[in-house]
């Protein structure tokens, strides 16, 4: 009799909200003052810096019924353009878009391009130019174990590497992932033989058909730089250089980004012309200075 009662009282309560009173939610909404959540998306070349941020905000929803609930997450993602060699007022240029959530870390896919997850869709956003999202199918190819994806360079036959696993995980583990941007696809794989020696590599890419790998090796640690397989150029652990089992080296677009220290591939060889803290978008350039935005 009880339970009756109780849906009854529901099912008037729901009605009159339906019909002659009309009840519905208050919801406070908020964007924030400032913009936050600055980071370094990549680099377009040896004087020009990405950079993306996102403005908070903050929305507090109190239902009919007695509900509450707060939420805060950060949108109108922003994309701007620095030199990072010679001092100026400000950026080269600036974009945003009007997403109102899931605002967060870009990474570099291209030169030009930089991207980032929207739930299960990939974002690209061109830099001077447009920015669209689309769904990937994804699937496997001779392994079940995937891994997170974290970044992804120019590879093969026009594809992209996604990393972000162990390069030399075992057993049944997926040691790489491939995108096909035309296809709108994403098959994660085991390493085929020719290229079971990027193993040891902490990233890599290609240009043209060429694989280049970034390797931390011996102990203390020494960087290497390798084309298919061969050593062209390596920076030695010493005085100028400290690296740690810590020290993130990565490509960013044609860019070396050795944990600090800004360099290029130049016949063959690493030329060190910057060194950054990203955190604080400081640069210092070899001849001592400062620029910082």
């Amino acid at each position: 009799m009880c339970r009756i009662y109780r849906l009854l009282v529901t099912a008037g309560v729901a009605l009159m909200c339906t019909g002659m009173l009309g009840c519905s939610d208050d919801v406070s909404f908020e964007w924030g003052k400032y913009r936050s959540d600055e980071s370094v998306a990549g680099f377009i070349d040896d004087s020009l810096v990405i950079v993306t941020d996102c403005r908070r905000w903050h929305e507090i929803t109190e239902t009919w019924n007695g509900g509450y609930s707060e939420e805060t997450s950060c949108g109108h993602d922003r994309m701007l353009v620095y030199n990072y060699r010679i001092q100026e007022d400000g950026p080269r240029w600036i974009d945003s878009l009007a997403n109102k959530s899931d605002g967060g870390y870009w990474s570099q896919l291209t030169d030009s391009i930089i991207w980032r997850w929207n739930g299960k869709n990939i974002r690209l956003w061109n830099v001077y130019g447009k920015e669209r999202e689309f769904s990937l199918k994804e699937k496997n190819k001779e392994c079940s174990q995937r891994f997170e994806i974290n970044r992804m360079h120019q590879w093969k036959n026009g594809m992209f590497i996604a990393l972000g696993g162990k390069l030399s995980a075992k057993g049944d583990s997926c040691q790489y992932a491939v995108l096909d941007t035309t296809a709108r696809t994403l098959t994660y794989e085991r390493l085929e033989k020719n290229l079971e020696w990027i193993q040891k590599c902490d990233d890599v890419r290609t240009w043209g058909e060429d694989v280049y790998c970034i390797a931390m090796l011996n102990n203390p640690k020494d960087l290497f730089l390798l084309k298919n397989n061969e050593n062209l150029d390596s920076l030695i652990h010493g005085d100028d250089y400290k690296w740690t089992e810590n020290s993130i080296v990565v490509f960013s677009g044609q860019i070396l980004n050795l944990s600090g220290n800004i360099g290029l591939l130049k016949d063959n060889r690493i030329e060190i012309f910057s060194s950054a803290d990203l955190k604080e978008l400081m640069f210092r350039n070899i001849g001592g200075s400062l620029i910082s935005y």
